[in-house]
């Protein structure tokens, strides 16, 4: 009886912990998948080239890669609440940058604000990940994890449509010459948005530092630990399963934000009204795949079935889109209750579907019997998020060539063969 009592009060204490982790990966994909909205606006204000455009990706995505070691640093020094806190305040001060970036209408300033952004991104989420594994009892983890999934995927549906309701709203421009008067305003119109933002991003900083967070205990950082993990690095990349699996990762999160990020860049090219919304389309289906993944896997089918058939359905979406007829609305017509949008960003969008259980079901299958380098591959396997980075800069090289921007999906295709490799073979490989 006072072992129920126990169970209870346990439950009790952790559920406001809970709540304030789900409210912070909301924020983390917010703030994320805001990019998708971003992309297109500044290349409509800025008059950016495809490859241009692609940077305001790539600087927010390789900060992300390359200051994942450095957050783990920091979370050692100063404790994972405070963290939490510091990530914030980063992206605080990321957010008031855009605002001389509007005033100036200087690209450079835009990056520069991109990169901090995801340099706070980063040691946000190094600081909140184990937050979810370690807050309750282990055997539910990955309820919790699914659950933190959707939330983020599901901020990548709202934060298109706040962007557009906030900023685009008052524009009926789309693509096309646009005289200074009309880029002023337009540029003037990510003021206020980023300083709420940044005001917003700053109290939560303060409340969550004064919050009833628990204080996780952290990992030692002796030598001796530093030239074990040097060791583990070694030995974890003579695992083929695990190594490949950081290749798959990486083209896996290319693909994802190409369908998430540059759908909008593209609507704009079509001359589609509201394209700053695109990337919710993208991010409903992620939700929809995500929820079916975690009714089906494993009890109706595998993890590698469901990579496979992942893969699959990647490349013949990839094909449909790059040799699809941009004036055709039947899809839209049938499915969207007579939405005018071309049937090729329909079919961007259902690239959702086969992105969202990918990064679930890689990930297991790549630290199958890792054992005691289980920590380590998990390390390296974060890394594969660079390929968010890289994704969209490919893309938009392609589209500048006779391609164009549609053709320009076809580096979709190498991303999937690759992930289709991996889970018929490369997952199985255990040695080289």
């Amino acid at each position: 009886m006072s072992t129920d009592k126990q169970q209870q009060g346990r439950g009790q204490s952790n559920a406001l912990p809970m709540i304030i982790v789900a409210g912070l990966f909301f924020i983390l994909g917010f703030a994320t998948w805001l990019n998708g909205s971003l992309m297109p606006y500044l290349k409509q204000i800025l008059q950016l080239s495809p490859f241009e455009a692609s940077l305001i990706l790539f600087s927010f995505y390789i900060a992300v890669t390359f200051t994942a070691l450095p957050s783990a640093a920091v979370i050692r020094k100063v404790g994972y609440k405070n963290g939490m806190a510091l990530g914030m305040a980063t992206m605080m001060i990321a957010g008031l940058l855009f605002i001389p970036a509007a005033k100036t209408q200087l690209f450079a300033l835009f990056l520069f604000a991109q990169l901090i952004m995801g340099a706070g991104i980063t040691l946000l989420q190094t600081a909140v990940n184990p937050y979810v594994v370690r807050i309750g009892p282990e055997e539910s983890a990955a309820a919790r994890i699914s659950i933190m999934g959707i939330l983020n995927k599901g901020a990548g549906v709202v934060a298109p449509m706040v962007f557009t309701a906030l900023i685009l709203s008052g524009f009926q421009e789309v693509g096309g010459d646009l005289s200074q008067t009309q880029i002023d305003d337009m540029a003037n119109s990510l003021v206020l948005p980023y300083l709420g933002m940044a005001m917003f991003l700053g109290l939560l900083a303060l409340a969550v530092k004064k919050s009833p967070l628990p204080e996780l205990a952290s990992e030692a950082d002796s030598n001796e630990q530093n030239n074990d993990n040097q060791g583990h690095l070694k030995e974890a990349l003579s695992h083929p399963n695990l190594a490949l699996g950081v290749v798959a990762l990486f083209f896996y999160v290319a693909a994802e934000v190409i369908a998430g990020d540059t759908i909008g860049t593209f609507a704009l090219s079509l001359g589609v009204e509201n394209y700053t919304i695109m990337t919710s389309y993208t991010m409903v289906c992620m939700v929809i795949g995500y929820v079916l993944g975690i009714a089906l896997i494993p009890k109706f089918i595998s993890q590698q079935a469901a990579l496979t058939v992942s893969a699959v359905v990647g490349l013949l979406l990839t094909m449909g889109i790059v040799f699809g007829d941009n004036s055709s609305f039947v899809i839209a017509n049938t499915l969207l209750g007579g939405v005018e949008l071309p049937d090729t960003l329909v079919l961007i969008a259902f690239l959702g579907f086969a992105n969202a259980i990918v990064w679930p079901a890689v990930f297991p299958l790549a630290l199958s019997g890792m054992g005691k380098l289980t920590s380590v591959g998990s390390a390296l396997l974060v890394m594969g998020i660079s390929g968010g980075a890289f994704g969209p800069l490919f893309w938009s090289l392609s589209s500048t060539t006779s391609l164009g921007e549609q053709g320009g999906y076809l580096v979709l295709a190498p991303c999937y063969l690759f992930i289709l490799f991996y889970a018929v073979k490369g997952c199985k490989m255990k040695s080289w």
